[in-house]
């Protein structure tokens, strides 16, 4: 081999041949090009011949970080139908879903169904035969969430203004504890933080009064319908119904939420009051659907909007002189182009940590599914899953440990998706265009909300 001038190029170069020589001859690139390893290896010893040994490892290792988002991205494409739920007697849209978090040597055993019919219901997690389902009439439940250290507690925020917990394990519909909030309250979004502590609850506009409502939510099972009184309020961030509440994924002092308001609070609510929690305001100049965490650490949040914006920006800047605003999408409809039947609607994103990628999910009225990825220059499509769902798409779940994808819509179906899938039993498919107990909270997709505002540019703690 002809020396090179960079220290240690020809051993580097002789691992390099070693490496690609078992990898696959032809693979995608990026650029949608294919091309042989054998050429990769000649691009290879030029990088190296013209650059540093470090600067060169660092580019090797870019390539094949890449190569894994681009193994993750054809996954997600290959997302299969594995199982499907049969419809229940009283058919509902399915709102939200969440499945439980399993112990560490288990795998998780529930899934969870927030319905237009004003209730909760309970699948297995593999089978989707149901189980157990929850309401409490006269009162709308709105959002479903497990808590993380005991799979089979489960809790719904209620327009009665309160929030409740169930346990799986019991054979009754009576809520082993509720957490009250005021009189005037009416919640219509809610989280727990990881740690299983702290209960936060959003309001509907009452008057002039929003209200972000926080409860202890230690020892939930060890008092059969107790009821526990508020921590305090945060009343002075939004002026407008909070619509989605997420906490910090790994610390649980964090918590975003997103109002009709158009903003995007962070707050610490290890701090003393309102003002020195409120860490970052974001303002996605649109009513506010969907939230969530993203970025190594989640040091990023962004936002899906009711008229199919996008939002994203990283808090990790906010004490640089760096923008926070990574991505600013006034209408992905118009942003993505689709050849076949195009984009309708956005129903949230998933952030997969394993690759440090967000991906949003979006769909059509008759039932297929996008996948996009997204990036700082801009959105493109990963792939679209059909043959699922016969209406329009409204919540779905990821689990990481599995990458198995929940999905649910109009249609009353349910339905599970894994790499590979193969459906053994295919349920009735029936499109169910049924008309929602809870309409004015479910979202409405339509055309004419398309916005022409201008998108401002983040920078420091507002945006």
């Amino acid at each position: 081999m002809t020396t090179s001038s960079t220290p240690g190029c020809s051993n580097i170069l002789y691992s390099v041949r070693s490496l690609l020589g078992n990898l696959p001859l032809t693979r995608k690139f990026s650029t949608g090009s294919s091309c042989s390893w054998q050429s990769g290896i000649l691009v290879a010893e030029s990088l190296l011949r013209c650059a540093p040994v470090s600067r060169f490892l660092t580019m090797l290792g870019t390539a094949f970080e890449m190569t894994a988002v681009e193994k993750i991205e054809e996954q997600l494409a290959g997302l299969r139908i594995a199982k499907r739920s049969v419809l229940s007697e009283e058919p509902a849209y399915l709102l939200d879903i969440d499945v439980s978090k399993p112990a560490q040597s288990e795998s998780p055993r529930f899934v969870a169904v927030s319905c237009s019919n004003k209730s909760i219901r309970v699948y297995n997690r593999e089978t989707l035969n149901f189980l157990r389902e929850y309401s409490t009439p006269p009162g709308i439940l709105n959002g479903v969430r497990f808590a993380h250290a005991c799979d089979s507690v489960v809790f719904s925020a209620c327009s009665d203004g309160t929030v409740k917990c169930w346990d799986i394990r019991l054979a009754t519909q009576k809520a082993v504890q509720v957490f009250s909030g005021y009189p005037s309250n009416v919640f219509i979004s809610f989280d727990i933080n990881y740690s299983d502590l702290i209960i936060c609850a959003g309001t509907e506009k009452v008057e002039k009064d929003t209200f972000l409502v926080f409860w202890d939510a230690r020892g939930v099972t060890d008092c059969a319908s107790a009821t526990k009184e508020p921590l305090g309020v945060y009343s002075e961030s939004h002026n407008d119904d909070i619509t989605k509440i997420c906490f910090h994924p790994i610390e649980p002092n964090l918590v975003v939420s997103g109002s009709t308001d158009g903003l995007v609070n962070v707050f610490d609510i290890n701090k003393d009051n309102e003002d020195d929690a409120l860490i970052s305001t974001c303002n996605s100049d649109s009513s506010v659907s969907f939230i969530g965490w993203s970025g190594k650490d989640y040091k990023q949040v962004y936002c899906v909007t009711h008229d199919e914006g996008f939002c994203w920006w990283d808090i990790a800047r906010l004490d640089t002189d760096e923008p926070i605003t990574l991505l600013r999408v006034l209408d992905v409809r118009d942003a993505v182009c689709l050849e076949k039947d195009g984009l309708h609607y956005l129903v949230g994103g998933l952030y997969h940590e394993k690759v440090d990628k967000l991906f949003l999910i979006g769909g059509t009225s008759t039932g297929n599914i996008h996948l996009l990825s997204c990036g700082a220059d801009g959105l493109s499509l990963v792939g679209t899953l059909r043959g699922g769902h016969s209406a329009t798409v409204r919540s779905f779940c990821w689990s990481l440990r599995d990458e198995s994808l929940w999905t649910g819509g109009e249609d009353a179906q349910l339905l599970l998706w894994k790499p590979g899938g193969v459906e053994r039993c295919l349920a009735k498919k029936a499109s169910m265009k049924i008309a929602s107990s809870v309409q004015k909270r479910v979202r409405v997709h339509n055309s004419s909300l398309k916005t022409g505002k201008k998108s401002k540019s983040g920078s420091g703690g507002l945006c």
